[in-house]
């Protein structure tokens, strides 16, 4: 019996296990469309190829298991941002595109590209499909890959003729590996000597601090994050922009090690001995891990899980290569530290909330803070429901009243927001995904404006999936992030090219058939939240905000007279 090549690939999918997939159909992928519908894979079909890879990164930062997005030779072009997104968080989704015929390459093939080409920067493994006997095999390696050591999105390109050809359904399944199901990963094992030196340092250390990262999400490591900053005595601080580790009611954490967002983490890292970051980069965030984010003082010690975060991190006093739960594991066994340390630094959150809450300008009731606007969406949410952040400075004061509720008691059940490129638009596909993993949970977005309408047309999985979210739209009439840096840039002191119109967005969602309001005074947030949920519908809650400077925004504008975020 023979089948079609994109029923070769649906079945070497299901083989790794994969349960969703997501498209913008079109007439390359009908084969593999298919074989996936045979298959009893799920397909969700989005409005636009860049919404199909963000929520494929979305399903899989939350469930930790590649996702596959699948797209035409043009829609290839369209998904690259959402390919960018996934590169900067590490996310292994599988991108499957089609390709230009395999015989007539290079002579100016329908829709031709070079497409390989293209994707190999941003991902780890970017491959075209040359023999459609090798299907399973380039599924197989693609899907290693993408799983070993640092994860990262693979790119598999499929030829339109070998997406429609025929070929023996057991084509090279006589060669190994002949089980070719979805293993455990390979994860690298600390030498011996390397993770005695680092522990020694550590343990001679008075003011030792741990800096999480993605890394340490990769390898499900977060409990053993929470439990040794507990058993030890640790302040426990995220990097900005990466997937959050720990609830922000844990009680070694602290907050994001970002000294303009969360001011206290300057003090953290300016008298600490030893900085351990784990399973993260020493990027522009971290200042290249130079002074003054980490003093000279200090010796910053990198733990992470493959030989290329080692190779990147070359400025580290101390580079260990280790799985992060691995290290947790062994650092989880070293004498405990004077737990003043921890205290004071839970001390000075104290402090840092109580000063932030008094420091909110008191608006007239018509005139909304945008942080006092995040602040009560999340109290209008309850515990262990999920929160969406999108946008840039909607993203920073959010992040900023995450940290506040939760010292406050808050247990969301988890945070998704842009990565390392603050990409603007993710906000609704992450949140589709996040309900379509988590029905019985609440799913809330606090988008900004210009966000919105960056991503906004995806709104329309949510409907068409039935998958009701909340939009919480902070509704500042413009580019508020962008106009703040011009108004301190520009000799004149004025902003350009950053406003909107009035635009009604609540009225949008009701005529998609959701739920919608207009708010205008504070007073109305709370209630106009928690209707919107009981709704049962997806649904927008549209809030006029007043535009105020953020202190990322401040800080990077003061520093020199060319704004800029590093």
């Amino acid at each position: 019996m023979k089948i079609r090549g994109g029923t070769l690939l649906a079945r070497a999918l299901q083989e790794k296990g994969v349960t969703q997939v997501f498209t913008l159909s079109g007439g390359f992928c009908n084969p593999a469309l298919e074989g996936l519908m045979d298959c009893g894979i799920s397909v969700i079909n989005a409005p636009h190829e860049q919404v199909a890879g963000h929520l494929a990164d979305g399903h899989t930062r939350i469930t930790r298991q590649p996702a596959v997005c699948l797209v035409g030779p043009e829609g290839f072009a369209n998904a690259i941002p959402a390919m960018m997104e996934a590169w900067g968080e590490r996310s292994p989704i599988i991108f499957v595109t089609g390709s230009s015929t395999l015989k007539r390459q290079g002579s100016g093939g329908f829709k031709e590209i070079d497409d390989v080409a293209i994707a190999a920067p941003l991902t780890k493994y970017s491959v075209s499909i040359t023999d459609g006997e090798r299907i399973s095999e380039i599924v197989d390696r693609a899907w290693k890959i993408a799983l070993s050591g640092y994860p990262g999105a693979v790119h598999i390109s499929m030829p339109v003729d070998i997406m429609f050809s025929s070929y023996e359904e057991d084509a090279m399944r006589d060669e190994r590996p002949f089980d070719r199901s979805a293993k455990r990963q390979p994860r690298a094992w600390p030498c011996p000597e390397d993770l005695a030196e680092v522990l020694d340092v550590i343990q001679k250390s008075e003011k030792p601090v741990l800096i999480g990262g993605h890394g340490v999400w990769w390898s499900k490591a977060e409990d053993k994050l929470e439990n040794v900053g507990v058993s030890l005595g640790i302040p426990v601080f995220n990097v900005p922009y990466h997937q959050k580790l720990l609830g922000e009611e844990a009680e070694a954490y602290m907050g994001l090690a970002d000294v303009h967002q969360y001011q206290p983490s300057k003090f953290a890292l300016q008298e600490s001995d030893v900085v351990i970051m784990l399973g993260t980069r020493l990027d522009n965030q971290m200042n290249f891990g130079n002074a003054p984010f980490f003093p000279h003082t200090t010796k910053v010690i990198c733990v992470n899980g493959s030989h290329e975060e080692i190779e990147f991190n070359r400025s580290a006093d101390l580079a260990l290569l280790s799985d992060p739960g691995a290290f947790l594991d062994a650092l989880g066994e070293i004498k405990a530290f004077d737990r003043e340390w921890l205290n004071l630094n839970r001390r000075n959150r104290a402090k840092w909330v109580n000063q932030t809450l008094a420091e909110i300008p008191q608006l007239d009731n018509d005139r909304i803070h945008p942080l006092q606007l995040a602040l009560d969406v999340q109290e209008a949410m309850d515990d262990n429901d999920w929160l969406v952040i999108d946008g840039g400075n909607t993203h920073f004061w959010s992040e900023i009243a995450v940290n506040i509720a939760g010292f406050q008691g808050r247990k969301l059940g988890n945070i998704l927001h842009p990565g390392t490129f603050s990409m603007l638009g993710v906000g609704v596909p992450f949140a589709t995904v996040a309900k379509l993993n988590n029905p019985e949970q609440n799913v809330v977005v606090i988008s900004g404006d210009g966000a919105f309408l960056s991503g906004g047309l995806s709104i329309e999985a949510a409907f068409q999936e039935e998958l009701p979210i909340v939009v919480v739209i902070d509704n500042n009439g413009g580019l508020d992030c962008i106009s703040q840096q011009q108004e301190r840039l520009f000799a004149n002191q004025k902003h350009f090219a950053t406003d909107f119109r009035d635009i009604p967005f609540h009225s949008m969602f009701e005529g998609l058939g959701g739920h919608g309001e207009l708010v205008t005074r504070r007073a109305d947030i709370i209630p106009a939240v928690q209707r919107a949920i009981a709704s049962g519908k997806t649904a927008c809650v549209n809030v006029k905000t007043v535009g105020h400077i953020s202190p990322i925004v401040l800080a990077t504008t003061s520093k020199r007279d060319k704004a800029s975020i590093e």
